[in-house]
C-alpha cells in the first residue's frame, strides 16, 4: 500500500481543531498575520517542549554530549568563511503578471504533481463511462448555475512516466535546469496562469547590522552549527582532548523563505536541534553501531532516484554500510538513533523512510548526506538531516582565523614519511616580497603536495612561478624564483599527529517533526466525525492527567483544586476541567 492511501484524515478539520485548542497560529494575527511566522499556543508549547525534552535524554544525556547555548546573531565574516554567503540560496521565479515570488522547484513539483492526478482522475472517469456507471462519472445538474470547471486531462503514458522521472530526481536540478523544465513543460503560476521568469538565486538569511555605527554586517543565524564549530577548541579542552566527543544545541534558526507555505513546514523562523559530532577521519567507527546494526531502514539511495524511481529498499544498517550504500558506521549509528527517536515520539515507522541526497541537492559543506523524511497530507517531508560536513567548517575557519582548530594525539611509535616541504631563502625571500613575505610562505606551505610539486616543476623549467594571493591585506599575484626558496623531500618524524576532526552532523527541525506528530496523532470517532481526537502516547502528551469533577455542585471545587495542585508539585502537568457542563460520563 502506498503511503498516500495509508494517511487519510481531513486536513482542514485538523487545522480548525488546531487553531481552535490554539496549538499554533499566525504571528501578529490581528494585524493580518506575516507568512512564515507562527505562535504555539500553551498546547503546542508544552508538546514543542515534551519533544526538546525527550531529545536531550535520547541524545545528549544517553550519549554524553555537551550541550552549548551560542548566538543567534552572526558576523557577516564568520558566514562568508562558512560559505552562506555565496551559496545559501535557493532558486526563485516571479510571475510576470503580478510579480508574485515562487520557488522554482516547489513552482514545477506542484505543477507537475497536478497535471498527474488530473491525469488519474481522467483515467478513472474514463474507465467509470466504459463500465456504464454514469452518475459516478459525472456530477448530477442540480438546476443552480455553477461555475464551470475544466474537465481532467489524460496525458499520454510517456508524458506521465516522464514527470513521474522528473518529481523523482526534481531535487537534482540546478537553476538552470530548472529553467529547462519550466519552459520545456510551459510550467505556470497555477493560481493566476501566468508565465513566469527564469529562475534567479535568492540568498535565504536576514541581514542585519551590529552596533549603531552599521559598520559591521551581521546575519540571524541560518543553522545552530556555526556557533559550535567556534568553540571547537574549548569543547576539546573541556572533554579533555579526548575523541571523538558530541556538542549539541538547541535553539532558533532563521531563514528568509522564498515562499513559506504548509504551515509549520516551511517557516522563516524555526527551532533546531542539532549535534555536531567530531570523529577521526582516519577512523570513522563507532564504539556503539552494533546496538543499531541490526534495524532495518527503508532507504532510498541517490542512484535510485537518479533513474527516475522512488522505491525503497528495506536494509538493515549494518548491510547498509558494508554495502557502502551508508559511507561510514558513525552516520549509520546516528540514522539508527533517529530512526529510534521519531518511533518513540509517536511517529508512524511505516511512514518514515531515509533518503540520500543527490550530488547537486548537496550542502556546500557536506560529502555525504540522509534525510528523514515522514509523510504527511504534505507528501513526504525532511524532518532530519544527517550529514557528514567532512573537515570543511573547521579547515576553513581556522584557515580564516590562522587559529588552530584541530586533535594533537599522541603516537605510540613515531610515524616517520617523506614530504615536500618548501624552505625560503630568508636573505632573499623577504627583501624581494616585502610586506608579502609571510602570507606567500604561508601559502605555500598550505598547498598539497602535487601543487608544491608543479611550482617546483615550474621553477626548474623557467626559473620563476607565479604565487596568487587572495583573502590577504597583499592580494595579488607574486613571482617567485628559483633563489628564493628551496623545495624538496624531507624525512619528517611525528611524536604526535595533528589533524582536523570530521563532523557528522544529524540536524533536526523541530516544527516539521511536531507537525507531522500531530498527523500522525489524529483521527475522527467513529461515531461521531465531527468530533476531531489526538492522541498523544504518555511521552508526548501536553498534559499527562484532566481532573474531572463527578458533579458540577460547589462543593467539590476545593477537592478539584487541591488534587490539582498536588499533581502538578509531584511534576504531572495538569489541567483543571470545571467548567464543562455535560456530566462526566459523556465528555
Amino acid at each position: 500500500m502506498s503511503a498516500s492511501k495509508k494517511l487519510n484524515i481531513d486536513r482542514s478539520a485538523l487545522e480548525q481543531l488546531l487553531l481552535k485548542r490554539f496549538f499554533f497560529a499566525p504571528s501578529f494575527g490581528i494585524y493580518g498575520g506575516v507568512q512564515g511566522l507562527y505562535d504555539y499556543g500553551p498546547t503546542g508549547t508544552a508538546l514543542q517542549q515534551n519533544l526538546i525534552n525527550h531529545w536531550r535524554q535520547h541524545f545528549v544525556i544517553e550519549e554524553d554530549m555537551l550541550e552549548v547555548d551560542c548566538s543567534i546573531i552572526t558576523p557577516s565574516k564568520v558566514l562568508e568563511t562558512s560559505g552562506h554567503v555565496a551559496k545559501f540560496a535557493d532558486w526563485m521565479c516571479r510571475d510576470t503578471g503580478n510579480n508574485e515570488v515562487r520557488r522554482a522547484d516547489h513552482l514545477v513539483e506542484e505543477v507537475l504533481e497536478t497535471r498527474l492526478e488530473n491525469d488519474a482522475l481522467a483515467r478513472k472517469l474514463a474507465a467509470t463511462s466504459i463500465s456504464g456507471d454514469q452518475s459516478a462519472a459525472a456530477p448530477k445538474p442540480s438546476g443552480k448555475k455553477t461555475k464551470k470547471v475544466a474537465a481532467p486531462t489524460k496525458l499520454d503514458d510517456a508524458v506521465a512516466e516522464e514527470y513521474r522521472s522528473i518529481l523523482a530526481k526534481l531535487d537534482n536540478y540546478d537553476g538552470d535546469g530548472l529553467g529547462e523544465l519550466i519552459s520545456k513543460y510551459d510550467i505556470r503560476n497555477p493560481e493566476t496562469g501566468n508565465a513566469v521568469t527564469p529562475p534567479v538565486a535568492f540568498n535565504l538569511m536576514f541581514q542585519t547590522s551590529i552596533g549603531p555605527a552599521g559598520t559591521l554586517k551581521g546575519f540571524l543565524r541560518p543553522e545552530t552549527a556555526q556557533g559550535q564549530f567556534m568553540n571547537f577548541s574549548r569543547l576539546l579542552e573541556f572533554n579533555n582532548q579526548k575523541m571523538p566527543f558530541a556538542s549539541a544545541m538547541v535553539g532558533r534558526s532563521f531563514r528568509n523563505e522564498i515562499s513559506p507555505r504548509s504551515g509549520l513546514l516551511r517557516v522563516r523562523e524555526f527551532t533546531m536541534a542539532e549535534i555536531e559530532h567530531y570523529v577521526d577521519p582516519m577512523n570513522k567507527n563507532h564504539p556503539r553501531f552494533d546496538e543499531v546494526a541490526d534495524i532495518k531502514l527503508p532507504l532510498l539511495p541517490n542512484a535510485v532516484q537518479l533513474e527516475g524511481k522512488t522505491e525503497t529498499v528495506m536494509m538493515s544498517i549494518g548491510d547498509a554500510v558494508s554495502q557502502g550504500v551508508v559511507d561510514n558506521k558513525t552516520l549509520g549509528y546516528f540514522l539508527g538513533r533517529i530512526y529510534l527517536y521519531l518511533a518513540a515520539i509517536g511517529i508512524r515507522t511505516d511512514l518514515i523512510r531515509f533518503r540520500q541526497h543527490m550530488k547537486n541537492e548537496m550542502a556546500h559543506y557536506a560529502c555525504d548526506c540522509w534525510d528523514a523524511e515522514i509523510y504527511t497530507t504534505y507528501g513526504w517531508i525532511e524532518c532530519v538531516g544527517c550529514a557528514d560536513r567532512s573537515a570543511y567548517d573547521l579547515r576553513v575557519h581556522s584557515a580564516s582565523t590562522k587559529k588552530k582548530l584541530c586533535v594533537r594525539e599522541s603516537l605510540d611509535e613515531p610515524l616517520v614519511y617523506e614530504k615536500l616541504t618548501c624552505e625560503p631563502n630568508s636573505k632573499v625571500f623577504g627583501p624581494k616580497l616585502k610586506r608579502a613575505a609571510k602570507p606567500v610562505q604561508e601559502h605555500l606551505e598550505s598547498l598539497a603536495a602535487e601543487e608544491l610539486a608543479e611550482i617546483k616543476a615550474t621553477l626548474a623549467r623557467d626559473g620563476k612561478a607565479t604565487v596568487t594571493l587572495a583573502g590577504t591585506a597583499v592580494d595579488g599575484d607574486y613571482e617567485i624564483t628559483a633563489d628564493m626558496l628551496t623545495i624538496e623531500n624531507k624525512t619528517i618524524i611525528e611524536n604526535v599527529r595533528e589533524y582536523t576532526p570530521n563532523v557528522i552532523e544529524p540536524s533536526f527541525g523541530i516544527g516539521r517533526i511536531l507537525y507531522a506528530l500531530i498527523e500522525h496523532s489524529f483521527s475522527v470517532r467513529a461515531d461521531d466525525e465531527q468530533r476531531g481526537v489526538l492522541s498523544f502516547n504518555a511521552l508526548m502528551a501536553p498534559f499527562k492527567c484532566l481532573v474531572l469533577p463527578l458533579s458540577g455542585h460547589a462543593s467539590f471545587a476545593s477537592f478539584l483544586h487541591e488534587a490539582a495542585r498536588r499533581l502538578r508539585a509531584a511534576g504531572v502537568p495538569t489541567r483543571v476541567d470545571d467548567a464543562a457542563s455535560a456530566p462526566i460520563g459523556r465528555r
